[in-house]
């Protein structure tokens, strides 16, 4: 029989009057890939933050290896031999990617020393292994999110875990990086060794898992062998029986009411103007912090009624693109033309999006303080607010008691529907969107790029969709950009394709195929 690494058994947490897990249970096996999925909020990343040692269940218990623990820290977890990469990051920003590589590395004899050089060569040498390549001496406030998810992937290998826990690891990693890390798990399952992979595609999980456990509620609902598994029936386990009002995204997305009281009629009348330009970008070029160019002659024309699709591997520039396009840096080189009312979707939802200690009618006031249907003349109109939040967190299946709830006691993922339903609910007539699925599970995934073509095709507006997900990109865009060394590229209809688009990504120019 194949060793029990660990066991959780009747687990419940509670935080505050929700309850996160409610008896779930999970058993991981030595050599195995073991896959969680769940919706939003279904307790996935509760559960492997009590197997990390981050937090203590109310009711339950633990094995590792046969024996019953009590983890009281990160730090315990780590000496039992489990590594855990985050769904939201840990990193210290104030220090060089290579000082965090470096938190939480001992050796013997070395207690009160970093040996800086050692842990460089080794992250380099699993980078080389992984392709998951950072810039070492780089601050951690200079990186976007693609790099920040790379650095914690490594640092949690850098410990030699015997039981690799990963919560949505590939979210925002290029293709290729998935490739080359899903080939690492398998060669880590392969050695004995365990690994617990959380993600939302099921394609992932299904080509990669040994078994799989379902999520639903805050219980364990299923837990069975990927053989004995296909994706309809792990969709099943996950939402329940189809028949659950509100939960089958086709349904949503032949929804032809109105966009939170603008009707579908002024809707139509709005269309007439899909020919106009709600943006343009002449001839921009911007500068990095130490006088590196970072985006080149850039010219952009974004029409009312339509989405743009920008792929690029991170570090190419989009951010920057983002930021111009939404308000948030200025122009020194070039031309830039963008409405007022601009709506932004971050790629970092808690450095960017919400106020972790904010309720949910708060973090909506931080989109729409300005406008005046929620102000009376200095002062906020907090029952309107508050209806709005309301109906955000109705329409958007944001899962919390009511909007009294703080954002930070939210799951990742009704993080996120908070933040898509708060600037879609605004009906810009731009909508800068940062992988705006990011954490979503396949619901609330198919419902938000619904949403985002009937915001340019029935509202008029231009959407800029900026994308590590390639599958989104091809589904969603009508033009197609890539981005490269700061450079913006039309793709070709003809290569509208993963492997057209993904050529030219790295280069390959738009005659490769």
């Amino acid at each position: 029989m194949t060793e029990v690494l660990a066991r959780l058994d009747g687990i419940v947490r509670h935080f505050g009057h929700v309850k996160a897990l409610d008896g779930a249970t999970l058993e991981i096996h030595a050599g195995e890939v073991h896959g969680i999925l769940g919706e939003n909020g279904a307790g996935k990343t509760t559960l492997l933050n009590i197997l990390g040692g981050i937090i203590r269940p109310d009711v339950g218990s633990l094995e590792m290896g046969g024996t019953p623990v009590r983890l009281q820290s990160a730090r315990a977890a780590w000496e039992m031999g489990v590594g855990l990469v985050h769904q939201h990051f840990t990193l210290v920003p104030g220090l060089s990617v290579l000082e965090n590589l470096a938190l939480g590395w001992r050796h013997e004899g070395r207690r009160w020393t970093l040996r800086l050089e050692e842990i460089r060569q080794e992250a380099y040498r699993l980078g080389r292994l992984t392709g998951l390549n950072v810039p070492f001496e780089a601050s951690i406030e200079e990186l976007g999110v693609g790099d920040r998810q790379r650095i914690e992937i490594l640092k949690a290998l850098l410990r030699d875990p015997q039981l690799l826990v990963l919560d949505e690891p590939t979210a925002v990693l290029a293709p290729a990086e998935i490739e080359q890390l899903f080939g690492l798990l398998r060669t880590l399952a392969n050695e004995g060794r365990a690994v617990v992979l959380v993600a939302h595609k099921l394609d992932e999980i299904l080509s990669i898992a040994d078994r799989v456990t379902v999520l639903r509620d805050g219980r364990t609902v299923m837990t069975a062998a990927l053989a004995d598994l296909d994706a309809a029936v792990l969709t099943e386990a996950m939402v329940g029986p189809s028949s659950r009002e509100g939960e089958e995204p086709e349904a949503r997305m032949r929804e032809v009411s109105s966009l939170f009281g603008q009707g579908t009629e002024s809707l139509a009348r709005d269309r007439a103007l899909a020919a106009r330009a709600v943006a343009s970008l002449n001839g921009i070029s911007v500068y990095g912090p130490r006088g590196e160019s970072v985006l080149q002659d850039v010219q952009l024309e974004v029409m009312s009624g339509e989405v743009i699709g920008v792929a690029g591997v991170e570090g190419n520039g989009q951010r920057d693109l983002a930021l111009l396009l939404s308000g948030r840096r200025d122009v020194y080189v070039g031309n830039l033309e963008i409405p007022d009312d601009v709506g932004f979707i971050p790629q970092d939802r808690n450095l960017e999006g919400l106020a972790a200690d904010f309720d949910l009618t708060e973090n909506v006031a931080l989109a729409v303080h300005r406008d005046p249907e929620f102000r009376w003349g200095p002062l906020l109109r907090w029952d309107v607010i508050k209806e709005r939040a309301k109906e955000i967190r109705s329409r958007f299946k944001v899962r919390s008691s009511d909007t009294r709830v703080l954002a930070r006691e939210l799951s990742g993922g009704n993080q996120q529907r908070l933040v898509v339903g708060r600037e879609l609910s605004r009906l810009p007539k731009l909508l800068i969107a940062e992988n705006p699925t990011r954490g979503l599970d396949l619901t609330a995934t198919a419902f938000v790029r619904g949403e985002l073509k009937r915001l340019a095709r029935e509202a008029a507006a231009g959407v800029v969709l900026i994308s590590t997900d390639l599958d989104e990109v091809l589904e969603l865009a009508d033009r197609i950009f890539v981005i490269l060394r700061g450079r913006l590229t039309l793709v070709p209809a003809v290569r509208h394709s993963r492997a057209g688009v993904g050529a030219m990504m790295l280069g390959g120019g738009p005659e490769v195929g």
